[in-house]
């Protein structure tokens, strides 16, 4: 049986991997190339930026990041497992896509193994478009509902639900976009297993995002389509300044500014 520190190595080697798959994905898809940009941690650890500007992708991040620290007596008690001690360690990827088109929408994924007195999994897909199309929402949760039921029949509603409920600006009374799945504090006492559903989220976000994005890159737009996509992200802008719970903990944690807000899209409007 493996202790903690070997699968502390296995879970951030694993976000590594996917993040290579990722970029070598996206820029087989465009004509870019990503900048990358290494930050350290306040405690210990640290991360890298991956950033790609291109003429599909207006602005896509790649982010990965391995840090430990101990959480502030303010913010430990949000947390599982610091009943006994403040002490942390994280590590995880997480990818936001903001496309040129309009008609391509906006990808957000992100998985993370987090320690504490506790450990578990947690992370999760969704997608954002402008324009809704049936056939994308289909494709896409087809995937995510195949990632589940690989491992697990009750996944896929129980997760789909939680990000429908997560992924929603109350102060809008509206969806942030067409959904996905969302979990947190996945430990069912079987590691690998575990694991193993972590990996296969990555994997078929990473086949769905893009067929999606191969699809519909080389469609027309308009002046007008664009008003409202940049309309469309300002609601990904509010949502992730008031109610991203990952946001918080980045900042609450010490971690990179300019890692934590890549999610931000290059251009927005409100109205």
């Amino acid at each position: 049986m493996e202790n903690i520190e070997e699968q502390k190595t296995r879970a951030a080697q694993w976000f590594k991997d996917l993040r290579d798959q990722f970029c070598t994905s996206f820029m087989e898809t465009d004509t870019g190339s990503f900048d990358r940009k290494s930050w350290k941690h306040k405690g210990s650890g640290g991360g890298e930026i991956s950033v790609m500007k291109g003429e599909v992708f207006e602005k896509v991040g790649v982010n990965i990041s391995t840090v430990s620290g101990e959480f502030s007596s303010e913010y430990r008690n949000k947390v599982k497992g610091t009943e006994k001690s403040p002490k942390y360690w994280a590590s995880g990827i997480s990818i936001v896509a903001h496309m040129n088109s309009p008609k391509v929408p906006a990808f957000h994924f992100n998985t993370r193994f987090l320690v504490t007195g506790q450990s578990w999994f947690g992370g999760g897909a969704d997608m954002t478009p402008t324009f809704i199309n049936q056939n994308d929402t289909k494709l896409f949760h087809s995937k995510l509902e195949k990632a589940c039921q690989n491992h697990n029949k009750e996944y896929y509603p129980k997760f789909k639900k939680n990000c429908d409920e997560y992924f929603y600006l109350p102060h809008r009374k509206e969806a942030r976009g067409e959904g996905g799945i969302f979990f947190d504090h996945l430990n069912t006492g079987q590691w690998d297993k575990d694991f193993s559903f972590v990996k296969d989220v990555g994997t078929k976000t990473l086949e769905a995002i893009s067929q999606i994005v191969k699809k519909h890159k080389d469609q027309g737009w308009t002046l007008e389509e664009k008003e409202q996509q940049l309309i469309k992200r300002g609601r990904y802008v509010e949502f992730n300044l008031i109610w991203d719970r990952g946001t918080l903990f980045g900042l609450k944690t010490g971690g990179s500014t300019e890692a934590i807000l890549m999610s931000m899209p290059p251009t927005a409007k409100w109205t």
